[in-house]
C-alpha cells in the first residue's frame, strides 16, 4: 500500500511538473501573439498555425524602429528627397520602361483615364520601375508588427485582407515578398488595395501593375476630384506628389 501511494505520487508530482511546463509555454508571453492570432481566425474558420509551424516564419527584427527610422530621416527640402528616391536613376530608366510597355500604358490610359506619364511616376518612386520587389515576407511583416503591439489594428486587418487574397488566387502567403510594411509587387499595394484594385492574378506581371496603378488612380480620382489629390491617397506627402508629378513630367518626353 505505501510503495502504491509512493508510485502514485511521483507519477502525480512528473504529470503536474509536465502539465506546468507545457502550460508556462503555452503562456509564454513572448508568444502569446501567436494565441491571440490562432483563435482570432479560427472564429473566422481559418487555420493559421502552420504558418507559425513553417521555417519560412520568423518575426522581423525591430519591426518598430524601421519605421521610425524612415521618419526620422531629416529631409532639408525637395532636391534632398529626391537624392533619398534615387531620382536621377529612375528619370534615366524612364525610356526604357516605356519602350518596353508603351502598349500596357496607353491601354490603361485609355481604360481608367489616367496620363501614362502619371502612372509612370508612380511606378518609378514605388519600386523604380520592378527593381525592386522587397525583401520581406507580408506575412511575418503583419505578424511582426502585431507581436510587437506597433500599428497591430491596421496589421491585423491587413493580415485578414492578404489571408483572404491568397486564398482567392490560391497563393504561398509565406512565398510572396514585400516591403518590412507588408507592401507588395511594384505597384506597393497593402492587402487591403490588392483585394480592391490589383488587376489580374500576377503580383510580378507588369502590366497589370500598370492597370492596377490606374485602377487605383481612377478611383480615388472619383473620390477626390482630381488626379493630383488620387497621388495623395497613395502616400498622403505632398513631396511624394511632388516627386511623382516631377517623374511624369520627365516622362513626357518619351511618350
Amino acid at each position: 500500500m505505501t510503495h502504491f501511494s509512493l508510485k502514485n505520487l511521483i507519477l502525480s508530482v512528473l504529470f503536474i511538473t509536465a502539465f506546468s511546463s507545457a502550460v508556462f509555454s503555452f503562456s509564454n508571453p513572448d508568444e502569446e501573439y501567436k494565441t491571440k492570432l490562432i483563435t482570432h481566425f479560427e472564429k473566422k474558420g481559418i487555420d493559421i498555425k502552420p504558418y507559425f509551424e513553417d521555417e519560412r516564419f520568423k518575426l522581423i527584427d525591430g519591426i518598430k524602429k524601421k519605421f521610425t527610422r524612415a521618419v526620422e530621416i531629416k529631409i532639408e527640402g525637395f532636391e534632398d528627397y529626391q537624392r533619398v528616391l534615387n531620382y536621377e536613376k529612375k528619370k534615366n530608366d524612364i525610356p526604357e520602361f516605356v519602350e518596353s510597355h508603351k502598349t500596357a500604358l496607353k491601354k490603361a490610359e485609355k481604360e481608367y483615364g489616367i496620363p501614362k506619364e502619371v502612372i509612370i511616376g508612380i511606378l518609378g518612386v514605388e519600386s523604380g520601375f520592378g527593381l525592386h520587389k522587397g525583401k520581406y515576407n507580408p506575412f511575418n511583416a503583419y505578424v511582426s508588427m502585431i507581436a510587437a503591439d506597433y500599428r497591430s489594428k491596421f496589421a491585423l486587418a491587413q493580415l485578414e485582407e492578404l489571408l483572404k487574397w491568397t486564398e482567392k488566387h490560391d497563393k504561398d502567403v509565406l512565398a510572396l515578398k514585400s516591403s518590412y510594411a507588408g507592401a507588395m509587387s511594384y505597384a506597393q499595394f497593402v492587402p487591403w488595395s490588392l483585394n480592391r484594385w490589383f488587376v489580374g492574378n500576377d503580383l510580378y506581371d507588369m502590366n497589370s501593375n500598370i492597370h492596377s496603378v490606374a485602377n487605383f488612380l481612377a478611383h480615388y480620382k472619383k473620390v477626390t476630384g482630381s488626379v493630383e489629390k488620387a497621388i495623395l491617397r497613395y502616400n498622403p506627402s505632398s513631396m511624394y506628389q511632388k516627386a511623382v508629378l516631377a517623374l511624369a513630367e520627365d516622362a513626357k518626353a518619351h511618350i
